[in-house]
């Protein structure tokens, strides 16, 4: 298939008519080139920036990156990028899917016959047949049930490490002007007010002006001394992808003053604020409240998302105080789910967790040596309670 399919016809074949019936169906796996991967997934409802192979390439280069697109009646339904970590030694690997697996139509009647269809060839190709570890990280769920971690606990997967604030802060988005409002908490309210009184404007930008971004997020992190763990060096390669991909900037000014500044991934259901910026100036004139409210309103008018993803909190309190008070009364806060393992082989999953296990005391180990950095802004946000959701 083409890498210069148009959206429109992408629309139309991700779209198959008719009911598959959940014992019946008959999924077709197939490996594809990076280019046709992320012009085809860019028409998925669940499609998510970790999924698209310009970005995986760029952030995890010392993996093998294998894009399986998954077809009924050579109509692709769903899709797992998946990165292949060999173990030191060459003794095993893990096959990862973070965010995955991702359905082209999460309105088809037989969304979850599809979803657990994936999974199993998943577990079939890469645990039965390559004798791997299958890692999955699922999404956070917008639902109080979260079915993608359920489904994948149902099909043996066996729960593994979990984040430290594993909330994510979820916006609803297609609300007419006056029920946004009305949706957020009081004092967000109040000081998105005071903001609209100072002068400020709002500009969506090409991306040509991603320079004038990276100036104003590399004086803030200097500025606020903030650890960062990001893929912020990923941003090149994304700005160049076809338009449904790419992430789309926005500005605020006071007058000819940029003071304030967001990259957000817009593509499928859930929106997703990846980066932002601010100057020093941004704080009294309350720029970020002004930014946001009117990104919401650009994506409720300008795309077909449902929610407005503004990720986590890395444990900072006055960052989960903004986000709290932006969802409000009409979005959520819920968690990301553990990390789900699966392995048909008792050593290859002895292997595979064994050394997940050691890649995640590295990452806790680098984050308790920037907190011990009295330089580095210092998390003050109280640890949740131990998650009782995920079993």
């Amino acid at each position: 298939m083409s890498a210069a399919v148009s959206s429109v016809d992408r629309v139309e074949m991700l779209r198959p008519s008719g009911a598959l019936r959940a014992d019946t169906i008959e999924l077709t796996r197939r490996l594809v080139s990076a280019d046709d991967w992320d012009a085809i997934i860019s028409g998925f409802d669940t499609v998510c920036q970790e999924q698209i192979f310009a970005f995986a390439q760029l952030r995890w280069p010392s993996v093998t990156l294998e894009p399986n697109l998954f077809y009924v009646s050579n109509v692709p339904v769903g899709g797992v990028l998946i990165m292949i970590q060999r173990l030191p030694g060459g003794l095993s690997s893990i096959a990862i899917a973070k965010w995955a697996p991702m359905i082209a139509d999460t309105q088809h009647p037989e969304a979850d016959a599809i979803y657990n269809a994936m999974v199993a060839a998943l577990k079939a190709e890469y645990a039965d047949k390559r004798g791997m570890l299958v890692s999955i990280l699922p999404h956070a769920s917008t639902d109080p049930h979260n079915a993608d971690y359920a489904a994948l606990r149902g099909a043996g997967f066996k729960r593994g490490y979990a984040l430290t604030y594993p909330d994510r802060y979820l916006v609803k988005l297609q609300l007419s002007e006056a029920e946004l409002r009305a949706s957020f908490d009081q004092t967000w309210r109040r000081q998105l007010t005071k903001s609209e009184k100072n002068n400020l404007r709002f500009e969506h930008a090409p991306p040509e002006q991603l320079g004038a971004f990276k100036l104003l997020y590399a004086a803030m992190s200097e500025r606020k001394l903030f650890p960062d763990f990001s893929a912020f060096d990923t941003l090149d390669k994304l700005f160049v992808l076809d338009p449904t991909l790419r992430p789309e900037l926005f500005y605020v000014y006071e007058g000819d003053a940029l003071v304030a500044g967001a990259v957000i991934f817009k593509a499928g259901k859930r929106a997703v604020y990846l980066y932002g910026a601010t100057n020093a100036a941004a704080l009294p004139l309350r720029a970020g409240y002004f930014l946001h409210f009117h990104i919401i309103q650009w994506l409720s008018q300008s795309t077909d998302a449902e929610w407005y993803d503004l990720g986590g909190t890395d444990g900072f309190l006055g960052l989960h105080q903004f986000k709290k008070g932006m969802v409000g009364s009409r979005g959520v806060i819920t968690p990301v789910p553990p990390v789900v393992n699966y392995a048909s082989n008792p050593l290859a999953y002895a292997l595979g967790v064994g050394a997940l296990g050691a890649r995640e005391m590295l990452h806790r180990l680098r984050r308790t040596l920037s907190r011990a950095n009295r330089n580095i802004a210092q998390s003050d946000q109280p640890l949740p309670p131990l998650d009782r959701q995920f079993s």
